[in-house]
């Protein structure tokens, strides 16, 4: 039996145990996935056919910023790009519980240097999901992955103008793959959701020679005193002003077989394959404008160290270690809101001689003029190197951006 002929049949049996209305579920889905890419103030532009069969939103968004920045022993530089430009497609196929999510990428930082004989990365999202009640989501596609709770929100969802250096390092991102998730979701009592992935382990948009490795995710989410308001898990900020307090607590680990890049989903080409192993586990409290939130995060892997076996000086490594994030926020009524972050990073001995270890401090000004659709933000960080020999350096910078996208 050929693979076309499977998927046609897979697709069948979907279909013969879906009998419900298309009215019906409806009223019940409003395609606010947990994987879909970013916050939405609004629903987008959106297009719906007579018959309601179709549905098609559009969405963008752009990031705007320059930077002043001095890294330790070079010159002061001038930074302005666009950081992010962005377009978010959505809908559902004939039936309701079949919906589709698209999100492409095109500004410079986003897509990255092409090189030769790879694919241009303007894709970050493809993903087709059947959801048959409010309880189930499963997923097929390019998404990301159930990590931490920084990766998941979308960068057009956060306080300060970029996620931390922790999530830089240790984050397993996009992948493409097969998500099942549990939601068990209630507005003022005990929550929790269970997610699972299976995913090919190498990142997006790969077209790399097939191999018998694969990564395996799982994540737990709960919610003692019932979920935050309008989906406030996935937006940093007590934007929605939260009457009374709410709790998140979660965990996710990652076992990537056979990895080839050196933080797994993302990264430089390894010279050998290294089995990785991510663990991540994030607390959030939103109450009347204060939020707070912590993260853990830590990877491990045996002889993260590769050598080209045609240059030994040609050194590729896992990037080993852990970190902690912390950060406190108040919205004030005016909707300014006032920002401050800690992180710290250790890396794993086989590893510190060729990277620092690195504590960085953040404070930020935020001012919402359409909730996080429509922001302006000001920017303050410094990072503390602290290197293998003793010696220790400082880089800083301060940033402006703006973000808007509906």
């Amino acid at each position: 039996m050929n693979k076309s002929l499977i998927l046609i049949l897979f697709i069948c049996c979907f279909s013969v145990n879906a009998q419900v209305t298309i009215e019906r579920t409806k009223t019940n889905n409003d395609i606010k996935l947990a994987a879909l890419p970013y916050y939405s103030y609004g629903k987008g532009l959106g297009l719906t056919s007579p018959d309601s069969l179709f549905q098609f939103n559009i969405r963008f968004r752009m990031q705007n910023r320059a930077t002043y920045l001095q890294n330790d022993g070079e010159e002061g530089a001038v930074d302005a790009q666009i950081r992010r430009l962005r377009l978010r497609f959505d809908g559902y196929v004939g039936d309701p519980r079949f919906l589709y999510a698209i999100q492409l990428s095109f500004a410079p930082g986003d897509v990255g240097q092409v090189h030769e004989g790879e694919n241009v990365n303007i894709i970050r999202d493809a993903v087709l999901f059947y959801r048959p009640n409010k309880h189930w989501t499963i997923g097929f596609g390019q998404t990301k992955l159930p990590g931490n709770r920084q990766r998941i929100n979308s960068s057009g969802a956060l306080q300060l103008t970029d996620r931390t250096i922790n999530n830089a390092r240790f984050t397993i991102d996009r992948d493409f793959g097969v998500q099942i998730h549990n939601f068990n979701e209630y507005e003022d009592k005990f929550s929790y959701n269970f997610k699972g992935a299976i995913s090919m382990g190498e990142g997006r948009n790969s077209t790399r020679e097939p191999d018998n490795g694969l990564a395996y995710t799982g994540k737990a989410e709960f919610y003692p005193f019932g979920v935050f308001k309008r989906n406030g898990t996935y937006f940093e900020g007590d934007i929605a002003r939260e009457s009374t307090p709410k709790l998140l607590i979660s965990g996710a680990y990652q076992f990537n077989n056979k990895a080839r890049r050196t933080r797994g989903q993302l990264g430089n080409d390894l010279f050998e394959k290294r089995d990785m192993q991510s663990l991540f586990l994030d607390a959030m409290v939103k109450y009347d404008g204060w939020s707070f939130q912590t993260a853990y995060m830590q990877r491990v892997a045996d002889n993260p160290v590769t050598v080209n076996p045609l240059d030994d000086t040609d050194i590729e490594y896992v990037y080993t270690g852990h970190g902690f994030d912390w950060q406190l926020s108040y919205l004030f009524p005016s909707d300014y809101e006032v920002i401050g972050r800690f992180s710290t990073q250790k890396v794993e001995d086989e590893i510190h001689y060729y990277t620092p270890d690195t504590n960085q401090y953040s404070v930020g000004v935020t001012k919402y003029i359409w909730e996080h659709s429509f922001k302006m933000q000001l920017e303050f960080s410094i990072n503390d190197l602290s290197y293998y020999d003793g010696t220790s350096g400082q880089d800083w910078y301060t940033r402006f951006q703006i973000e808007i996208g509906i």
